[in-house]
């Protein structure tokens, strides 16, 4: 619709030349723009200004971003069978990302048909083959303020993930400890950068959906850069303050965006219950036991806990 109207209305052009513009341009933004506003860190001491800004904005130390995916709903191509099916019965292809403390993409992965299995799809992007090879340059193990077990550097994320050493997901077992609640509020607290990063790109730019799997993945590749520009360049007129989502006092305040995005985007399934290794056990338990300590606690974690039971 929105190639027609365009077409049609405005420009008088035919949809497949406005169609051939529109994403020769989104190709150029995003290879004009990428190395200065979507590069995914390469050397250790951008690790830890992400790590750093975490820690200080969202009170959890040793993160080195959010991730998460969303299903983006395609035109069904065809003789594409069931292949871009997903599991709610849409046509469409996963948008991968990784997000930083300010809501800015640092890493993103586009393309992955739909029908995959949602774990399947991380497993299989490069961001994560390097993650498990130790080619990232991340920062070497380091102990949490006041502890002594030096632990991993970690991203965070949701369900949709496996525990791994250096992803961390919350508990999803039933009868959930105080400490095991308070580590699950922090992680959610922290991983919401992600959430709002993806709500606040697809509220700005109004065309995340309904076209070929090809044209969806230059136009969102084009869009995750622009965002990350505009976040940068011109975030007061971007995404003022009511824009995301804030806080006071540990309540959550719904943004804006939430009422401006046309269309909640399709998150990822929730990975069948997997056998973690027991260094990532062990990881999760260290975050855990710091988030309750005089060094690593929040004031409001105990009543939002008690308060979201």
């Amino acid at each position: 619709d929105s190639f027609n109207n365009l077409s049609c209305i405005v420009f008088k052009i035919a949809p497949c030349t406005i169609g051939k513009i529109i994403t020769d341009v989104c190709e150029a933004i995003y290879n004009i723009l990428k190395e200065d506003y979507l590069k995914t860190p390469s050397i250790v001491e951008e690790w830890y200004k992400i790590a750093d800004g975490f820690w200080e904005k969202w009170n959890f130390m040793n993160c080195l971003g959010a991730l998460d995916g969303k299903h983006i709903n395609i035109i069904k191509p065809d003789r594409s069978g069931s292949e871009y099916y997903n599991y709610k019965g849409h046509c469409s292809i996963v948008l991968m990302a990784l997000a930083d403390a300010n809501y800015c993409f640092t890493y993103i992965n586009i393309g992955a048909k739909g029908s995959g299995s949602d774990g399947g799809v991380f497993n299989e992007c490069k961001f994560n083959e390097k993650l498990q090879n130790n080619q990232l340059n991340i920062p070497p193990n380091r102990p949490l303020l006041n502890r002594e077990k030096e632990i991993p550097f970690v991203i965070v994320a949701d369900d949709a993930f496996p525990l791994q050493k250096h992803i961390m997901k919350p508990y999803s077992k039933r009868n959930l400890t105080m400490p095991e609640k308070i580590f699950n509020y922090r992680l959610s607290r922290a991983r919401r950068v992600i959430e709002n990063a993806f709500g606040i790109a697809s509220a700005r730019f109004i065309c995340l959906e309904n076209f070929s799997p090809q044209k969806i993945t230059t136009i969102v590749s084009a869009v995750c850069v622009l965002h990350n520009f505009c976040m940068r360049r011109t975030q007061n007129l971007y995404s003022p303050t009511s824009y995301a989502d804030a806080e006071e006092n540990g309540v959550l305040i719904p943004g804006n965006w939430r009422l401006e995005s046309p269309e909640e985007l399709i998150s990822l399934a929730p990975v069948q219950t997997q056998n973690a290794t027991n260094e990532a056990k062990e990881i999760q338990k260290e975050i855990t036991e710091f988030f309750v300590t005089q060094a690593g606690e929040v004031p409001f974690q105990y009543r939002m806990c008690r308060y979201n039971n």
